[in-house]
């Protein structure tokens, strides 16, 4: 009787894309699961169960074969019966989530998760709209038509030659990075890039300097490698530890976001990078140079950053890490790493290691799209538009807010932080402004501990000039709540 409950539904009408040799797997195998088909109950046989239900007789044997292979049913010359499994009770999901399901690192990466709103003001986005899309697409077509199994396999340790070279040219005359193709490591991301320094290069247990506030994908890479924290605070001139840090609590690995410090903006000062290299020595410790914005220079109009840390001291221990998800678009899923010619081979066989490359086809793409000039013609053509919208929001905040807020940055970037009162909250206030369809972020969110600071992380990228102004007051009706 119950059998014939179970087979019943297959009378029923199908959903799209679902035929009935997969619906009657499906109903027997729950019926299995949650113990409806006790162990040794005999089902009838092919033909007739499909004469019965009016199936196809292969159909049946699809199913039954299917089940069979999984386990769920058995053959003997007694016919085909429900095999003897383990109670369902004993492998039921929970009535209730325990609270630790996690490891307490990702519990605390969890909790500081942060929106990816794909909406106006949202920090760290790129003018999406404007990237050249059809000319990219031609590369690609271009490098698709060469592909071969090389490339649909596991791209080569390190990226495609093709791109590595024309990276090498690229960083030497854009951000006066010294270094040859064999130093550049190409991986699939950021995050990536920041993973591979915090496990290749230091241990757990190791002490990690971070700016305080902070990019927070990089503290929770570094948390996620059981590495010790250590906070430090960022002034005007970027970070600024104290002399006794250095002899207390000296770094292992140190983490800069220099030429635009995220999320307060501010840029590391040519005196504090050379003290920086100063304190730097080979097999003690590692500076990670994060230069994630640099090419968008406002402070000098047509003029270039201050050139890399890297290329200050080249053979220092300096890992640079640079991504195209400022200058291209973040789904590309391309980044890359500079390492000191004396760490290469090291370096290299740690990295083929640990991680398995991909991209071969873009990657091949984008070498083409650097070499073209095409790369650096969009960066000039996107920074003086980034630079109206950065001052268009400039003058909106102050016309706008109710209040003299103080704003920060601006030098460089995608993004203007807004500091505020200490009431009421920033995370508040950044939820009602969602409400509006405005996606700031809370600069709390940021700080290694509650009441680091209270402010808006507002990005400009996405936002075109003419709609600023109306943003800020749906904006101000946030704050005014």
């Amino acid at each position: 009787m119950a059998l014939d409950l179970i087979l019943s539904a297959l009378q029923h009408p199908l959903p799209p894309g679902e035929a009935r040799q997969q619906r009657l797997y499906r109903l027997l195998r729950s019926a299995i699961l949650d113990g409806r088909l006790s162990a040794g109950v005999r089902l009838p046989g092919s033909r007739q169960l499909a004469q019965d239900y009016r199936m196809a007789r292969n159909g049946v044997l699809f199913a039954y074969q299917q089940l069979l292979s999984e386990g769920f049913l058995v053959a003997d010359r007694g016919g085909t019966r429900v095999a003897s499994l383990p109670s369902p009770t004993a492998v039921a999901p929970a009535t209730a989530v325990p609270d630790e399901i996690l490891s307490r690192r990702a519990a605390a990466l969890a909790d500081r998760r942060l929106p990816e709103e794909l909406l106006p003001f949202a920090p760290g986005v790129a003018d999406l709209n404007v990237f050249p899309w059809p000319v990219w697409s031609r590369f690609l077509q271009q490098a698709w038509r060469e592909v071969s199994a090389r490339q649909l396999a596991y791209a080569e340790p390190g990226g495609e030659p093709a791109l590595r070279r024309s990276l090498a040219t690229f960083l030497r005359l854009r951000r006066g990075v010294v270094c040859a193709p064999e130093q550049i490591f190409i991986v699939a991301g950021g995050q990536v890039a920041l993973d591979a320094c915090a496990r290749l290069l230091a241990d757990p247990g190791d002490r990690v300097w971070l700016e305080n506030p902070c990019y927070q994908a990089a503290r929770n890479t570094m948390l996620a490698a059981g590495l010790e924290v250590v906070d430090v605070p960022v002034d005007r001139d970027g970070m600024a530890p104290a002399d006794f840090l250095w002899r207390d609590k000296p770094p292992r690995l140190l983490y800069l976001t220099p030429s635009h410090q995220y999320p307060l903006g501010s840029v590391l000062s040519l005196e504090r990078r050379l003290a920086f290299l100063n304190h730097l020595k080979a097999g003690e410790n590692w500076l990670i140079e994060d230069d994630y914005d640099s090419e968008f220079n406002h402070a000098q109009p047509g003029g270039r950053p201050l050139p890399a840390i890297q290329g200050l001291s080249p053979e220092a221990p300096v890992i640079y890490v640079g991504t195209f998800s400022k200058l291209l678009y973040p789904g590309l899923r391309i980044a890359y790493m500079v390492v000191p010619r004396w760490a290469v081979t090291s370096f290299g066989a740690a990295i083929a290691a640990l991680y398995r490359g991909g991209q071969a086809v873009e990657q091949r793409a984008l070498a083409r799209f650097i070499e073209s000039g095409r790369l650096t013609r969009h960066t000039r053509s996107m920074a003086p538009r980034y630079r109206q919208r950065q001052q268009v929001l400039r003058r909106a905040l102050q016309e706008g807010l109710a209040e003299p807020y103080v704003i920060l940055g601006g030098q460089a970037g995608l993004h203007l932080t807004v500091l505020l009162p200490e009431a009421p909250p920033d995370v508040v206030l950044s939820a009602a402004a969602a409400s509006q369809g405005v996606a700031v972020r809370p600069l709390s969110a940021y700080f290694s501990s509650a009441g680091g600071g209270n402010g808006l992380v507002l990005g400009y990228g996405m936002a075109e000039a003419e709609r600023i102004p109306q943003l800020v007051q749906r904006l101000r009706l946030a704050l005014d709540k």
